[in-house]
């Protein structure tokens, strides 16, 4: 897998993440604890873009 395209596949799972904390928000007795957690691995992720985009 290059880089580029291990980059686009963190992009997706990004993306995927937003949509679901959108879902679990609207979402009528919602685990705030779930929502947290998403958030936290969505930062991670982002993180992990970030530093291979700089290396890009």
């Amino acid at each position: 897998m290059t880089l580029t395209s291990h980059i686009a596949e963190l992009k997706k799972k990004h993306l995927a993440l937003s949509d679901k904390v959108e879902a679990l928000q609207r979402a009528p007795g919602a685990n705030a604890a779930d929502i947290a957690a998403i958030k936290k691995q969505k930062l991670r992720i982002k993180e992990e873009i970030t530093r291979l985009s700089a290396n890009d």
